[in-house]
């Protein structure tokens, strides 16, 4: 065998083993599952079936939960929509983000470790619809306010700001006004277009859709007015202001206090309801569309989907409406996740692990095999899908640095056990401990923090508090006015040391 003969047959051969190599990379990829990431706005668990609520009429959502797993202890991080968005896509807390209202937008090396651009990085094809949320700069110094990442999507319907309930005025999904005026429905057709064309090509495809609904103000879509139209429904047993008077004072500070009248919870709860029903009710019915799609498409058996919440909602629990606080109605939202590959689907099963929004990010990397940035605030979800049972989070972080001073407020909360410090004490306020134990009182009726039967309780979770302290002092971003929260929010420190940071002026300042 002569060397020109042997050369030639190892060239030939190194090409037939990067073909072969290809061949295998390419039906990997081929078998990655496609992912759709939906999203309500201001959505209360209370409001599906699969939940419990007797009058909730979410058909496509309940056989949604039958095939996959819900999740009965799901928490958003910041129960506000703009600072929670940024948790979803990224992974991280609030303070790790820098993102939210009052403080400023997310910084560009933070949005470049999102998952939809670390998905697209990886070949899949991505695209996004909705209200997004949030907006990205380059740097804290830069000029401007920043921009929506349209151009890091491959098919783009997302918005700046609340966007609206008339798809004629979202630019980005003009071609569907005339069919569908409203925008629920516009988002479950843009979504089956999505689906119908990703599912064409040779790459799997990641669909993200935030709903604007049942976000204020209150917009149904009228072609669904008969749905609720006269029914009466089942208060909550924490219903009413009598149920919310162990609450602190500081959290009665906020336009959420108020709204329990002003929003027509007090006198015209059945109204307001059935509104807020119906919006979701569309939801259901854009769900049921997307769903279809995928078996049209041939595509439903190797996709995933999740359905949660950005925030929850009062509805009139303690006397109460709207979000942002750190009680149940506001922070634990609904969390469906359904893989059609996984022998747990079917099967009805229920975790009541603990789990929150930052867990969304690391799961669809995990999804999609693709490596998971270190240091994420949170953890992969799938191997509570593998076993429900399972735990991966022992304590999370309910936090807000939103609204009126005396509002700002962080809690801690386990699986059991929640832990709330209202550390606001100017004039007649104090500082305020809350103590929940949730597993015999999820309906958070008695404050257990001056009981002396739980002093053992009171402390550890006073801990757990302090720990996710010391984790906000180190890994909070070094602007929008993050790193004093970290002071404000200590338990040690007084009230005469924090006031000058408490009282110090808005804006987005570089500290």
């Amino acid at each position: 065998m002569n060397a020109q003969y042997k050369f030639r047959r190892i060239v030939g051969l190194s090409v037939l083993l990067v073909a072969v190599l290809r061949a295998e990379l390419a039906t990997s990829a081929d078998q990655r599952p496609n992912i759709i990431f939906l999203m309500a706005d201001d959505q209360a668990t209370y409001s599906m079936g699969c939940y419990g609520a007797p009058e909730a009429r979410t058909p496509n959502l309940d056989q949604l939960a039958k095939e996959g797993i819900v999740f009965d202890n799901h928490y958003d991080t910041t129960a506000i929509c703009m600072a929670s968005r940024a948790n979803v896509m990224t992974g991280l807390y609030e303070y790790r983000t820098g993102c939210n209202f009052e403080h400023g937008p997310m910084m560009q090396d933070i949005w470049k470790q999102s998952y939809p651009v670390l998905l697209r990085d990886a070949g899949y094809t991505t695209a996004f619809a909705g209200k997004f949320g949030f907006e990205v700069k380059e740097s804290p110094n830069a000029a401007g306010k920043g921009e929506m990442p349209e151009g890091d999507f491959d098919r783009w319907g997302g918005g700046p700001g609340q966007t609206s309930y008339a798809t004629a005025k979202n630019k980005s999904m003009l071609k569907y006004a005339k069919e569908f005026p409203h925008s629920t429905l516009s988002y479950g057709e843009f979504g089956r277009d999505f689906v119908k064309n990703a599912s064409k090509g040779e790459k799997p495809f990641c669909l993200s859709i935030s709903f604007k609904a049942p976000h204020h103000p209150v917009t149904p879509d009228p072609r669904f007015d008969e749905i609720y139209a006269g029914m009466t429904f089942t208060r909550p047993a924490n219903y009413g202001r009598q149920n919310g008077e162990h609450f602190s004072m500081q959290s009665r500070q906020g336009r959420q206090y108020e709204r329990f009248f002003s929003w027509n919870y007090a006198d015209k709860y059945d109204a307001v309801m059935a509104k807020y029903y119906q919006q979701i009710y569309a939801i259901d019915v854009a769900v049921g569309m997307i769903r279809d799609a995928l078996v049209e498409a041939g595509t439903s058996e190797n996709t995933v989907i999740i359905y949660t919440s950005d925030n929850g909602f009062m509805c009139g629990s303690h006397g109460y409406g709207s979000k942002v606080i750190p009680y149940e109605e506001s922070s634990r939202v609904p969390l469906i996740m359904f893989d059609p590959r996984h022998e747990s689907s079917g099967k009805k099963f229920r975790s009541d692990a603990l789990t929150g929004n930052v867990d969304f990010a690391p799961t669809i990397l995990n999804l999609a095999g693709v490596a998971i940035p270190n240091g994420l605030s949170g953890r992969s979800l799938l191997p509570l899908y593998d076993n429900p049972e399972a735990a991966i989070h022992h304590s999370l972080p309910l936090i807000n640095v939103w609204g009126p001073k005396e509002v700002h407020s962080l809690g801690v909360v386990t699986k059991e056990q929640k832990y709330i410090f209202w550390s606001y004490a100017e004039g007649e306020f104090q500082p305020t401990e809350e103590l929940y134990d949730l597993g015999s009182d999820p309906l958070e009726l008695k404050n257990l923090a001056a009981d002396a039967s739980q002093t053992v309780a009171l402390k550890e979770m006073r801990t757990v508090y302090d720990q996710h302290i010391a984790a906000w002092k180190v890994l909070a971003v070094p602007y929008n006015n993050y790193q004093k929260f970290a002071t404000i929010f200590d338990r040690t420190v007084p009230w005469p040391q924090k006031r000058p940071l408490v009282m110090q002026k808005r804006g987005r300042v570089k500290q």
